[in-house]
């Protein structure tokens, strides 16, 4: 593994997500949301009743500037804040049915692309591509854990 193939590999995969990104909001017909606030939408989604100290740890931010987060995606309809009944003190964060109805219209904008995009290599690139899905995943899952 060299610099040259790992800058490759990163410029690759950086040039694939806002191309998709991009073109899957423009088909959507909504504004991106900014990085920030999609991040903790994409942490409560896996981990919903997530409290937004554990949000700030996971993204290794302040709680307060989470909470600002929060808040914004709270006024815009796309995150609920219930009191923990065993500690009211915590507020556990779920994604609403709004944004579960987003999630889903854009992932579907994202694998249509993505099968456009596929069908049109050659049967040798997208088999190779397709089969390192399942590392690609663990790939990010790890980088995910050296925050």
């Amino acid at each position: 593994m060299t610099e040259e193939t790992l800058g490759q590999l990163s410029d690759a995969l950086g040039d694939l997500h806002r191309v998709l990104r991009r073109t899957a909001t423009q088909r959507t017909g909504r504004t991106a949301l900014p990085d920030a606030q999609v991040e903790v939408l994409r942490l409560v989604q896996r981990q919903p009743g997530m409290s937004v100290r554990e949000v700030a740890q996971r993204l290794g931010t302040a709680p307060n500037t989470v909470s600002t987060l929060v808040g914004e995606l709270t006024a815009a309809g796309l995150l609920s804040r219930d009191r923990d009944p065993g500690d009211r003190r915590t507020v556990r964060l779920t994604l609403t049915d709004t944004t579960w109805e987003r999630i889903a219209a854009y992932g579907q904008h994202r694998r249509d692309l993505l099968a456009a995009a596929l069908a049109g290599l050659d049967a040798a690139d997208r088999e190779l591509l397709l089969a390192a899905a399942p590392a690609l995943s663990r790939l990010a899952d790890r980088a995910a854990e050296q925050r």
